[in-house]
């Protein structure tokens, strides 16, 4: 039995947010009823390459039923107030406002139904003065500042995932399962509120504080901006690897067994880490010479003989012929697609995967 068999869930949701929460839901075996306009969750366009369908959609929906309801509609809408007094658990990303002008406040269904879980995604969240703003991944990246340290010297870019979102139906998630706790202890709901700027805003306390403190993180590309050598670097054959030094000790078996010359451990210019940082164009140097000694074969059997921490710098290629890379297939209406398995296995064992379903398709 998976721990939330039982649980009932009607997610008004499209995108990628709330789908990546309730998928998670889903996966432990909550019931999700996913609310779709007749058009369908606008995500089930965004590409073809999963046998036709959209890699976002096969991702993020598995495990739910498709439940076609025209919100427009007062048909529509008293059928979803119908789902949702029947609901433990309501997942919603419209637009700030949007429920509520349908008579489906989400404070004001908790306080109808004591023990609803209603938890709301939004951009900015419920007020302030860019609340009715439209948000999506890559706004909040650039509105955030996430872009600003994301890329290389030249310019600032895109993480190269939707990691607001992803980040965002995480952070739903665990609140919902702590709601859910806190539910048992009490017998009462509540209604959570997650935004996507805060979600983000918490993620960058590092860089945020290290500007406020006067050292603005700058943009380093394959390089840590805190600590050095920290970074891409090519051997003889041009095989690139990515090292990753992290303390004075480590540093010195470095300097002995890779870059060959002991005694810049006890240099000041690379005695320590701050030094290593404050020289960077220098400490990068010797390991890029180093490097260039040596093919790549050798270089990473020399690289694990003195257990460095490194890397190779893949490709989407390269992640899926890994060999650390877990499937988990799910089925699909035009066939099976193999994802990426859940990370967490319990007691060894991984979840298997219900089916993506078709537009109105309630199994």
């Amino acid at each position: 039995m998976r721990p939330l068999e039982g649980l009932n869930v009607v997610a008004v949701e499209q995108a990628v947010a709330a789908p990546y929460c309730t998928a998670r839901l889903a996966d432990a075996g909550a019931r999700v009823c996913k609310i779709e306009r007749p058009t369908g969750d606008f995500a089930r366009g965004y590409d073809s390459v999963a046998r036709g369908q959209s890699s976002y959609f096969v991702w993020l929906n598995r495990g739910k039923e498709s439940h076609v309801l025209d919100l427009a509609q007062d048909e529509g809408r008293a059928h979803l107030a119908e789902m949702i007094a029947g609901a433990d658990v309501l997942v919603q990303n419209l637009k700030p406002g949007a429920m509520g002008r349908m008579g489906l406040d989400p404070a004001a269904l908790c306080a109808r139904h004591p023990r609803l879980i209603a938890c709301s995604i939004s951009g900015y969240g419920e007020g302030g003065p860019m609340a009715e703003r439209k948000a999506y991944d890559l706004l909040i990246q650039a509105e955030s500042g996430l872009a600003s340290i994301t890329g290389g010297p030249e310019s600032p870019a895109r993480v190269g995932i939707s990691v607001v979102d992803i980040a965002t139906g995480a952070a739903a998630h665990s609140a919902i399962l702590e709601a859910l706790i806190a539910r048992g202890i009490t017998g009462r709901g509540c209604h959570i509120a997650v935004s996507m700027f805060d979600v983000i805003a918490d993620w960058l306390a590092v860089p945020l504080l290290q500007a406020e403190g006067g050292q603005p993180p700058a943009r380093v590309g394959l390089s840590h901006p805190s600590i050095a050598p920290y970074g891409a670097f090519a051997a003889a054959d041009g095989r690139v690897f990515l090292i990753s030094i992290q303390s004075d000790r480590e540093w010195t078996i470095f300097c002995r067994e890779i870059l060959e010359e002991p005694e810049l451990a006890e240099d000041p210019m690379f005695q320590n880490n701050v030094a290593r940082v404050q020289n960077r164009a220098e400490t990068d140097a010797l390991v890029r010479a180093a490097f260039a000694r040596h093919e790549g074969a050798a270089l990473e059997a020399r690289l694990a003989a003195a257990d460095v921490a490194f890397a190779a710098v893949n490709d989407m290629a390269g992640l899926s012929a890994h060999p650390h890379l877990r499937r988990a297939q799910v089925d699909t209406p035009a066939g099976p697609v193999a994802i990426p398995a859940p990370p967490a296995l319990f007691d060894g064992t991984a979840r298997a995967l219900g089916p993506v379903p078709a537009i109105g398709e309630v199994p």
